[in-house]
């Protein structure tokens, strides 16, 4: 180990390069680039076979370094004369080089087998996966990446024209070699990660490791002082905000991003027809039905007014219809599974207006979500959790009919995507009013029944934990509200049963609670 060695940072000639790459996305090109500058080329496998289909000039790893692929190819690159190539220091190390017979190598072009699709192939099990590990590419690029000052290192195909354009005017800086160094190191550590989050299936490891893609630089945060960006899983091709295609308008916000993303996961909770609309990430109408017009309609007149602004989601293909219907308000998205020709053309009439189509909307799925605490996270289960009619529990004198178990059943569907404490109100399969985000539970009944105005009679009230005195149900009595849905639980359910018998309310316990913070 050499003691404060010095770090070269001017620019570098590139004589030699081994290209060894999973992704040949424009490789041919720039090998040809390469040659044409004079560039010396070492390969493999599969990538000096694209090579050598383009009539460049390649020299196979084991050619040069007079030892063959063995043990099924497991061992190529694993080599004094590739490992000293890369890592040595030209200013240090050349008599060493030469007496053994090393050549530099300037520029390393790798990147690996993407881990994630192995391990998601059908047939796929442990030994798969592990032969898919990838050992000399990883050495390559964190050899090529290690040594800056003397190596360029590229694993993006997008960085190809960085390279030859220094190139062509005579060397690589070292500004461009130290980005391209970042780069790669976040490359193996993202395929390192992948591995160990696959090979431990704990929920919860001692030592957890995230990886993520830059989606995109967004605008700003939460307000226009904050920076801001997007990232998304490597490799996920599941249905989701960030992977939705954009038809039109403005790029996604910060903001856009989060109430696009509330929006879907309340929609992934229903099968039938189903319109949400979400504003500052909580729902503010939701309704279900059989036709998609009449469905968009009552969970947009639900609450109207806070629907300003807010994201239309739909479950279903959006037609030229609603598209009309949609274009008489003031919306920032609209979100569905895709759309007729017709419906985009009317919609274009908006620029600003995002359209985004994700595909087939499918149920939510059992995986961890987290959250960024400051010093750490908080990582818990997604809540896929539902109630089935068998789980309900009267606890009143009067019991539910049919229509009214469809509408708690509706409603707690709908109760588990706002924030706590969190009252709703439905009717006929469509929030009539909603109380969300209250310190006091009291206070998040009296803007619920504010909400639903005359459309209050006949309701069923949703709670998403139990009531911890009998205020709330007072408050209700004289409403029209007919029945309660509630996790229960508390040490005053007798006095909360009591008053609802009092008022002649139907309550049900659940016996699980639903909140959101």
């Amino acid at each position: 180990m050499l003691n404060n060695p010095l770090l070269n940072q001017g620019p570098i000639e590139i004589k030699r390069a081994l290209i060894s790459v999973f992704d040949k996305t424009d490789v041919l090109e720039f090998a040809k680039s390469l040659n044409n500058l004079g560039v010396e080329i070492l390969s493999t496998g599969g990538t000096a076979t694209v090579l050598r289909s383009g009539d460049i000039p390649v020299t196979d790893v084991s050619d040069y370094t007079q030892f063959p692929e063995i043990m099924d190819g497991r061992v190529k690159t694993i080599n004094p004369l590739i490992a000293g190539g890369i890592l040595g220091l030209r200013d240090q190390h050349y008599e060493e080089a030469r007496l053994n017979k090393i050549k530099w190598i300037d520029l390393v072009i790798c990147n690996l087998y993407p881990f994630s699709d192995v391990i998601k192939q059908q047939g796929s099990d442990l030994a798969v996966a592990m032969e898919n590990i990838d050992i000399g590419g990883p050495t390559m690029i964190r050899s090529a990446a290690k040594n800056v000052g003397w190596t360029c290192v590229a694993v993006d195909p997008k960085d190809y024209k960085i390279i030859i354009d220094e190139l062509s005017a005579g060397n690589i800086s070292f500004e461009t070699r130290k980005k391209l160094s970042v780069k790669a190191f976040g490359h193996t550590a993202q395929y390192d990660t992948i591995i160990h989050n696959y090979l431990f299936n704990e929920s919860f490891p001692d030592e957890l490791s995230l990886t993520y893609m830059k989606h995109s630089i967004l605008r700003y945060g939460e307000n226009p002082h904050q920076v801001a960006a997007a990232y998304r899983v490597k490799n996920d091709k599941s249905i989701n905000v960030l992977n939705a295609k954009i038809h039109q308008g403005k790029a996604l916000s910060y903001n856009n991003i989060m109430d696009a993303d509330a929006a879907l996961n309340c929609l992934r909770e229903f099968d039938n027809t189903t319109c949400v609309v979400v504003k500052h990430s909580n729902p503010c109408g939701v309704s279900e039905g059989k036709n998609l017009l009449d469905v968009y309609k009552q969970a947009f007149g639900a609450d109207s007014l806070s629907a300003f602004g807010g994201v239309i989601a739909l479950n279903k293909k959006c037609t030229v219809e609603i598209a009309n219907e949609i274009n008489k308000v003031f919306v920032e998205i609209v979100l569905a599974p895709s759309f007729d020709s017709n419906a985009l053309e009317v919609f274009s009439n908006k620029k600003n207006l995002r359209i985004l189509e994700t595909g087939y909307i499918q149920k939510r799925e059992d995986k961890l979500e987290v959250r960024n605490l400051d010093g750490g996270l908080l990582i818990q289960g997604v809540d896929t959790s539902e109630i089935k009619i068998e789980q309900l529990e009267t606890v009143t004198d009067v019991s539910p009919d049919e229509t009214d178990i469809e509408n708690m059943l509706f409603g707690w569907r709908v109760l588990k995507h706002i924030k706590s404490n969190a009252i709703l109100l439905v009717k006929n399969k469509t929030s009539v009013g909603i109380g969300g985000g209250q310190v006091s539970r009291v206070d998040a009944v009296d803007i619920a029944i504010k909400k639903s105005g005359e459309r209050i009679s006949q309701s069923i009230l949703c709670s998403d934990a139990f009531f911890p005195f009998r205020d709330s149900i007072d408050k209700i009595a004289n409403t029209g509200i007919k029945a309660i849905i509630q996790p229960g639980g508390s040490i005053r359910d007798n006095e909360v049963v009591s008053a609802c018998n009092e008022h002649r309310i139907t309550m049900v316990f659940t016996g699980k609670r639903c909140f959101k913070h």
